[in-house]
């Protein structure tokens, strides 16, 4: 399969990076984000847009593709709603828009988060942002739309979360996983895990639309 991959310098964007470069039926990952991966593979290719509002002048590097993980976001503390949604919804519309155009036939996989708001009118700002953006990718004409929703993310193999708040928690954390995940099984997942779940719901079409923790664990076990 052939993949779009945006947010690929983030921690759940490398990790879906790391398997999917693993993969021996990944063929070729474009990744799409304001400056370059960083990573150097035969399969990678990167694709360098200074506005991702604007993706449709590079629709021909945009063409041809299987599937789209979208792992691009950002956390809404101390965000207005108004800007909350511009780079959550918005934007993750606007890359959506263009590829459903060029590649019809497409898997669109968002990454959104245990808690989301699907009737939209919920208390939470960031939950009810995310259900408008899960229910708006539904009815934007994709093959497949998976919305996974994942808890808590164990980073794996030296990835680090860009937010000072969440490395902190993560490496606090860090010592407790093999306990939570006895405890919790779930309710939390791993970077290692999620990239597999995506590449699993790709091959294994259709499965049900939202995909919470549990589903995600289990989708990377079947591989």
């Amino acid at each position: 399969m052939k993949v779009i991959l945006f947010g690929a310098t983030g921690m759940i964007g490398q990790g879906v990076l790391r398997e999917c470069l693993a993969a021996l039926d990944v063929e070729a990952v474009l990744a799409v984000g304001r400056g370059p991966s960083g990573v150097t593979h035969p399969k990678i290719t990167d694709l360098v847009v200074k506005d991702l509002f604007d993706v449709a002048p590079h629709a021909a590097s945009l063409t041809g593709y299987d599937a789209c993980f979208f792992c691009l976001g950002v956390s809404s503390a101390g965000m207005a709603e108004a800007a909350y949604r511009r780079v959550t919804r918005d934007l993750t519309l606007a890359v959506a828009g263009v590829l459903v155009k060029l590649n019809p036939g497409l898997t669109f996989v968002y990454v959104s988060g245990a808690g989301t708001d699907a009737t939209e009118r919920g208390r939470s700002m960031w939950a009810r942002v995310k259900g408008e953006t899960e229910n708006a990718l539904r009815r934007a004409g994709f093959a497949h739309v998976y919305l996974f929703r994942p808890g808590f993310i164990q980073p794996l193999y030296g990835i680090r979360s860009r937010t000072p708040l969440y490395r902190t928690v993560y490496a606090v954390a860090a010592p407790l996983f093999p306990l939570l995940n006895r405890i919790f099984p779930d309710q939390l997942t791993t970077t290692e895990r999620l990239g597999r779940a995506m590449l699993a719901a790709v091959r294994r079409p259709p499965i049900e639309p939202v995909v919470e923790a549990k589903g995600i664990n289990a989708l990377a076990r079947e591989g």
